[in-house]
């Protein structure tokens, strides 16, 4: 199945951490943070033009909304909620 994004969103795949300890502590999922990075997967034909399929991005920790496709969580945002996009440097800083 296939989703197409319309009204100026996109579609974000999570980047989820597999982090569930920290200190000897094991954190339950239902206290983790909510990752606020992702993947593009889709985006509408009026949306941004600043971001395209395949790009990492930051978003707003709570917004959007989540949906789920054949067992994958995906997050509809309006092109707004996008915070900033990773670029590839040749460069690495100090």
């Amino acid at each position: 199945m296939k989703i197409r994004p319309m009204n100026g969103r996109v579609v974000v795949q999570p980047i989820e951490t597999s982090e569930t300890k920290k200190g000897g502590i094991i954190i339950p999922d239902s206290a983790q943070e909510k990752p606020s990075e992702g993947k593009i997967i889709a985006v509408a034909e009026d949306a941004t033009e600043e971001v395209a399929v395949g790009d990492r991005v930051i978003y707003k920790e709570h917004s959007g909304t989540e949906v789920k496709i054949s067992d994958k969580k995906y997050v509809l945002l309006e092109a707004d909620d996008l915070l900033a996009k990773h670029i590839a440097t040749d460069a690495i800083p100090d």
